[in-house]
């Protein structure tokens, strides 16, 4: 009995500590948790933002394009051009916060010359826009603007017709109008004839109302912070 006892007492801590050393060795095989990552940390692109394919115009965009691309043919249509891309700035300020701050904005289409130069901006703005969106198109009016860019505004569902396009932009690109007139007369149709009005451009999709399919919209950001640019 008194061995039993004996067995009993040597046996109970030598247990104990096997499933110690046991439970230490499968934390140590045991990957470690991670928790959340620093901003600074490497993030993967696919991974962490799944990428989905999206168009680059809406309906109305594309209307608009095509209103600009009948009324002057002889100019270069530009659609969802960033700020950053056309428009210059001094390097002598962060031209991170610059980005942040208007350059990332994109022009919803741009009138540009033969030579690729930005004659005008058509910013297609709707009537019931966030107070965010108002203030980041005047934003980038102000900025289009100061450097002598026009920017003429549209509205969804009551854009302009072809008439109405010439005229807006007769004095913009006069230059450019009287020197490709007499290079030959089928160049540009005659502007005192009756034109057609432009037709609902409806793609694949657009009749069963595929957003999935949907450009991002010019103001998706509007309503979330900006990032720090220290943290950036």
């Amino acid at each position: 009995m008194e061995m039993s006892a004996l067995m009993v007492t040597f046996a109970l801590p030598a247990t104990v500590l096997l499933l110690l050393m046991l439970l230490a060795l499968r934390m140590r095989q045991r990957p470690p948790r991670r928790g959340p990552r620093a901003p600074h940390e490497a993030q993967d692109t696919v991974a962490d933002w799944p990428p989905q394919a999206a168009r680059v115009m809406t309906i109305d965009e594309r209307q608009a394009y095509d209103l600009l691309r009948r009324a002057m043919p002889q100019l270069l249509v530009l659609a969802q051009v960033p700020l950053s891309r056309f428009v210059r700035v001094p390097s002598r300020r962060s031209h991170l916060e610059w980005l942040q701050r208007v350059g990332s904005i994109s022009a919803d289409l741009l009138l540009c010359d033969s030579g690729s130069r930005v004659i005008a901006v058509v910013d297609i703005r709707s009537r019931d826009e966030s107070p965010r969106s108002r203030s980041r198109h005047e934003r980038m009016a102000r900025v289009l603007k100061t450097c002598g860019i026009e920017v003429l505004t549209w509205s969804p569902g009551a854009l302009p017709n072809l008439q109405q396009v010439r005229l807006q932009l007769q004095r913009l690109t006069a230059a450019d109008v009287d020197d490709t007139a007499g290079a030959s007369d089928a160049s540009m149709p005659d502007l005192a004839l009756p034109l057609p009005e432009i037709a609902e451009l409806l793609a694949a999709g657009d009749g069963r109302h595929d957003m999935d399919m949907e450009p991002v919209p010019s103001a998706f950001f509007d309503d979330l912070d900006a990032v720090p640019a220290q943290a950036a």
